[in-house]
């Protein structure tokens, strides 16, 4: 995967390839077509934590920096570092940023942002912003931000359904050489939060455990591994 600016790197499996569109199929087509190198206007992609908004991203800039000079910046990890990390990012030709939610409100971050979203526009660049909350709902300081981007094309993501959730994790285990059994998701259902960053994250510990023990995630396995390294009882 590409380094992008600040140090912050795209995870390896944040790709179209294992995002289970469900219910968005839309945002995912229009982000392949930003990745792709489509003209785009500015977008913003919205929905709740662990509807795979930061998947998405990086999966756009993952498949855009084949061709086209690609970043990613989530603004939760960097905001500390003052406005000046969005120096140099009009170079971008397909720019993503996350978390603006996280800097809405806050005049100096607004002027970069709004700075950034002309310089991106005068360039043809493709732009795509996020935040758990349309821009509609933001509390911007700047008026003339707050009504440029209510009227960016807004793609509003959903969480998936419990079914989908399963349907999802046996995908993400698939691509990376795994099988997940019925009787393993049952169990992990019941004992887990059921969102997909929580589940996500669980198959990166049991996923990394079966490749150094050559196991099956069967449930005697997870069980093993889960007392070993969270401490977790049945």
């Amino acid at each position: 995967m590409q380094q992008i600016p600040l140090g912050v790197r795209l995870v390896d499996r944040a790709v179209f390839g294992s995002f289970l569109p469900a219910h968005n199929v839309e945002a995912l087509e229009h982000l392949q077509r930003i990745a792709r190198g489509a003209p785009a206007p500015l977008t913003w992609l919205c929905g709740p934590p662990g509807s795979g908004k930061t998947h998405l991203l990086q999966a756009t800039c993952a498949a855009a920096s084949e061709h086209l000079r690609a970043g990613y910046v989530p603004l939760a990890q960097v905001a500390a570092l003052g406005v000046g990390v969005l120096d140099g990012l009009p170079q971008m030709q397909c720019l993503c940023v996350d978390d603006v939610d996280q800097v809405a409100g806050r005049r100096e971050w607004e002027r970069g942002i709004f700075g950034l979203l002309r310089e991106t526009e005068e360039s043809g660049a493709r732009l795509v912003l996020a935040a758990q909350a349309p821009p509609a709902l933001l509390p911007w300081s700047l008026a003339d931000l707050g009504s440029r981007c209510a009227a960016a094309l807004v793609l509003q993501l959903r969480l998936l359904e419990e079914h989908e959730q399963q349907v999802a994790l046996q995908l993400r285990a698939r691509l990376r050489g795994l099988e997940l059994p019925e009787e393993t998701w049952q169990w992990l259902r019941k004992r887990f939060p059921r969102d997909m960053r929580t589940l996500y994250q669980l198959l990166d510990t049991l996923d990394e455990a079966a490749l150094s023990a050559q196991r099956r995630l069967t449930v005697p396995f997870i069980r093993e591994v889960l007392r070993a390294s969270h401490g977790h009882r049945d």
